[in-house]
């Protein structure tokens, strides 16, 4: 869709829907920065696909719940590749399924530090370097669970909602810089996390199985997630801002 000689940061970049994010900008001819945390191996594959689409692609190692871990690799970042265009705050974790009654605070907060205080961090460094490009992007990875909250979720919800609060802010704040905030909701995709949702919560060890029960006959790729992205960051996606894209087929089957 045209994205060359634009550049994307990608947090949590190296695996599921951060590496399904990655390939579809690299495909439509973006160079890639890959965040990751701990899995450098993931990271490095990921770049290394990257450059197998004929373009540029560099790993970074940091938390980005951590303000001056943040700050160090957007210098790199910017150092290595003279700018950043796109930000694609993606990095998150899982809460652990309980009632807020008997949710750890640790947990609470660490889950809302990943979501939105990362998000935050990544956006604020970002936006002066989106400001001297010709067009900027964010986007927000949320969650279909912003459509329902269910219970036994909170840390999960509230870091998705506060993602998604951050965003609606920001969109307001730099419209008139020429830079889009959007907010990408998945639903229930095929990666490490979403299998290990289907175990707990829909009692399938292959989450395949469930194929013939989703929208259109098949749990929801990656790759899907990323061509979402890569429209809204697009020439055609020019006069979207401040919008929640949900990609989860419609949600569950009746809604």
């Amino acid at each position: 869709m045209g994205l060359e000689g634009r550049v994307a940061l990608i947090s949590g970049g190296g695996r599921g829907i951060g590496r399904g994010i990655a390939l579809a900008l690299a495909r439509d001819g973006a160079d890639v920065a890959v965040n990751y945390r701990r899995d450098e191996e993931a990271a490095k594959e990921t770049a290394e696909a990257v450059r197998e689409l004929g373009r540029r692609a560099e790993t970074y190692a940091a938390d980005v719940s951590d303000w001056d871990a943040c700050r160090q690799m957007m210098e790199q970042i910017a150092a290595d590749f003279g700018g950043l265009d796109i930000l694609v705050n993606n990095a998150g974790i899982a809460s652990r399924g309980q009632s807020v009654a008997d949710t750890d605070p640790n947990e609470f907060e660490r889950v809302v530090r990943t979501h939105v205080f990362s998000a935050f961090y990544l956006s604020k460094l970002a936006v002066p370097l989106l400001r001297a490009r010709p067009r900027g992007d964010i986007i927000m990875i949320s969650s279909g669970a912003t459509r329902t909250f269910a219970g036994n979720g909170a840390p999960y919800n509230v870091g998705k909602a506060g993602m998604e609060a951050l965003a609606k802010s920001l969109a307001k704040e730099v419209r008139g810089d020429n830079i889009r905030v959007n907010v990408v909701a998945p639903g229930l995709v095929e990666t490490e996390m979403g299998k290990r949702l289907a175990r707990a919560t829909r009692g399938v060890q292959n989450i395949r199985d469930l194929d013939s029960s989703s929208p259109f006959g098949f749990v929801c790729q990656p790759e899907d997630i990323g061509n979402a992205v890569a429209f809204l960051c697009s020439e055609q996606g020019r006069y979207i801002t401040n919008d929640v894209l949900y990609v989860d087929g419609g949600g569950f089957p009746g809604r």
